[in-house]
Formats: structure tokens, C-alpha cells, sequence
């Protein structure tokens, strides 16, 4: 059985991105019965840029919804929320010990988190890895599901671990990276050249998973895509249209090469009308099941804290067999 580990950080809103380039993934994941997944609302990293305090508890409320109305099934896998389960925090400060600060101040989210928040490059911001290092490392995970953004992110945990086992001996199990075929970087649909990002300034460019169906309409409508009037898959040469292909990909469950022929003979006013109605339709039973779940706080709740009971239990016993190997008087 291999174990599955992600996360995301519950800020803003969850996009369409997040949607199927994680949170889609995981589901599948889970139900197939080989694996054990574990899924974290990564709530100790979203701290790293100011956050209003009522506004980070609704998040963390609505995203925790988000995740058992998108399907993740709290018998199946364990869900938790990050800042719940001590051990993350303690590894991250034992694994700092282990890593150096020219691999931190290469890492490219913290150079362009640092020119976006030039007002708060905290530590937080740079250590941001190593605690990441830390989540995947207390459940000797075999797969991280990430986008290509992250697979840096995979690489120095990699590095961290064999460091600490060169050391040590068979102390972590060292993880891989696994990307989706489809979907691993769904862009801005103003800016096909960027990832859809809850941060992107311009409203238009970003689906939220919970945007009503005559929103989605009106973005679609507005995406950017080329002078062009072929249909193709070419994320190199026709980014926008590219990307609108993989969505609608993913929405109807078909691949790339099917969901090309499907469209050819689109007017490209057509084919971002067809990808609007097939999100909204996929999209559908999930906002109607998170309308049922944000207002059962106690019941959610429950399921969180008996999430970190279990995910607890795993973390303890990795980290203290690091502690031992350390040195460290462990009771």
C-alpha cells in the first residue's frame, strides 16, 4: 500500500485550478483501495502573508467543507488541519538543522513571494520549504500529487531526507513527485502564460470552485485566447486555447485527443460556451454539497479533530525515531 500525502493552504478562495490539479486528483487517489491518503489544510504555511484573523477562521471552515463536498471521505482518508498536529512544526525545526541556506534563498516561490510581499519578507516566507519538507516526512509518504510548480518543492525534500539518512541511516522514506496527465497547471484565463492563482489581480482571470453558473459563463466568455481559428492542443504555441482544452478535458472525463476532435469545427465563442457548461456542470453537485456542510460546524469539526487524532499517531512515531537517532532523551 503506498501512502499519498498533500495539502493546500486555505486562503481565499479555491479555484478551478486547485480544483483539478489537486483536490479532483486526491479524490481519485483515495478510492483506489492500494492507497492510504492524507490530505492537510496546510494552515501553518498561509501565515506567511498577513492574514485578517476572521477572515483565515472562515477560510479554514469553508475550505475544510470544500474538501469533504469535493468528495475526499474522512473513513477513507485522513483530513486534518496542519496546525492541529504538533509534530509538523517540531520536524520542521529539527530538519532546519539539516538544511542550508543557500538551497532556501534558490527556491524560486520564495523569490517571487519576496517580490510580491516586499513589505514582509519574514523567515516564514524562506523556511516555507523546509516546513513542507516536514509534512511529507512524518508519514513516510511514496507520492506527493503536486503541480509543476511544487516539484521543486519535492526536491529539496528529497534532499533533506537522503541528507538525514546519510547521516543517520533509513531514517525517512524519500518521496516522489507525481504530476496528472491533464490538469497539473490550469492558467489564468486572462494570462495563459501564468497559473491560475487566487492572487491573480484581475477577477476575470480566476474561476472560484464556487462561483455561480452565469459567473463562470462571463469569464469564459472573456478568456483570452489567439488570433488564430484553430482548435488544437499546443500549450507551447496556443496557451489559451490549450488550456481551455484541458479543462474541458478533465470536466467531461474524456482525454486530450478525444476532447480535440470533439471540437473541431468550433468557433472559439463556441468552444469557451461548451467548457463553461461542462465546468458548471461538474461543479454542480459539489457546491450543492458544500452548502449542506458549511452550516454542520459541529459535525466538521468532529471529523477534524478525529483527522489529527490519526494523523497525530503517524507523526509521532517518525518523529521520534528521528529524535532517537539524534540523541535526544525521548520518553
Amino acid at each position: 500500500m503506498k501512502t499519498i500525502y498533500s495539502a493546500i493552504q486555505p486562503s481565499g478562495i479555491m479555484t478551478l485550478g486547485n480544483y483539478i490539479g489537486a483536490v479532483n486528483n486526491w479524490r481519485n487517489m483515495q478510492n483506489d483501495k492500494d492507497n492510504k491518503c492524507i490530505f492537510a489544510l496546510a494552515d501553518l504555511h498561509t501565515i506567511t502573508v498577513r492574514q485578517n484573523p476572521e477572515e483565515f477562521y472562515k477560510n479554514c471552515m469553508s475550505f475544510y467543507a470544500l474538501f469533504q463536498a469535493v468528495g475526499l471521505d474522512a473513513k477513507k482518508s485522513i483530513i486534518y488541519l496542519q496546525s492541529h498536529v504538533h509534530q509538523h512544526s517540531e520536524l520542521a525545526w529539527l530538519l532546519n538543522c539539516y538544511t542550508y541556506v543557500g538551497e532556501m534563498n534558490r527556491m524560486t516561490q520564495f523569490k517571487d513571494k519576496s517580490a510580491k510581499h516586499a513589505d514582509n519578507i519574514n523567515m516564514g516566507l524562506m523556511d516555507y520549504p523546509v516546513l513542507m519538507a516536514a509534512d511529507i516526512l512524518l508519514y513516510d509518504t511514496d507520492l506527493v500529487p503536486v503541480g509543476y510548480d511544487q516539484l521543486q518543492h519535492i526536491e529539496i525534500t528529497r534532499d533533506i531526507a537522503t541528507r538525514v539518512n546519510n547521516i543517520y541511516g533509513d531514517i525517512f522514506k524519500v518521496p516522489e513527485g507525481f504530476t496528472p496527465k491533464i490538469g497539473a497547471k490550469i492558467t489564468s484565463l486572462q494570462d495563459p502564460t501564468s497559473k491560475m492563482s487566487k492572487s491573480d489581480p484581475n477577477p476575470n482571470g480566476v474561476i472560484s470552485c464556487l462561483d455561480p453558473p452565469e459567473v463562470i459563463v462571463k469569464k469564459f466568455k472573456k478568456a483570452v485566447t489567439d488570433s488564430d481559428t484553430t482548435i488544437a492542443y499546443d500549450p507551447e504555441n496556443k496557451a489559451g486555447i490549450s488550456n481551455l482544452l484541458g479543462i474541458l478535458a478533465v470536466a467531461t472525463g474524456k482525454t486530450i485527443e478525444q476532447t480535440v476532435e470533439d471540437c473541431q469545427g468550433l468557433r472559439y465563442g463556441d468552444l469557451k460556451l461548451r467548457v463553461a457548461d461542462s465546468v458548471i456542470e461538474m461543479l454542480r453537485p459539489f457546491q450543492e454539497e458544500y452548502r449542506r456542510l458549511i452550516d454542520s460546524k459541529d459535525y466538521l469539526m468532529s471529523c477534524a479533530k478525529e483527522g489529527a487524532q490519526k494523523a497525530s499517531e503517524i507523526a509521532e512515531k517518525t518523529l521520534k525515531r528521528f529524535k532517537q537517532a539524534i540523541g535526544y532523551v525521548v520518553d
